[in-house]
């Protein structure tokens, strides 16, 4: 196999290219993929509801599906301006009301 010029040159230059230039790939992860490792991990969140900012949500997610609907246990209502919490149990949440 002969190179032409062309493709030695090209050669040449990524193998003498230093490290700080490379391209680096970045991995984006996808937000199911998050959501299925705090359903794992049995963390405790705040969610954030979309129209209602001055209200957010508490509690353990046990379930959640395609369309990011997810299930919270023991739920806790908590009012951001005050921090009173009120607590609402086991909650669907639809997917379209978190932000």
């Amino acid at each position: 196999q002969r190179q032409t010029s062309k493709q030695r040159s090209l050669t040449h230059r990524s193998s003498t290219m230093p490290a700080h230039t490379r391209k680096v790939k970045k991995v984006l992860i996808q937000p199911i993929q998050v959501i299925y490792r705090l359903l794992q991990s049995k963390t405790r969140v705040q969610i954030w509801l979309y129209e209602d900012t001055r209200m957010r949500l508490e509690g353990q997610v046990i379930g959640f599906d395609e369309y990011m609907n997810v299930m919270l246990d023991d739920a806790d209502e908590v009012d951001v301006k005050t921090g009173k919490k009120s607590n609402v149990g086991r909650i669907l949440l639809k997917g379209d009301c978190i932000s």
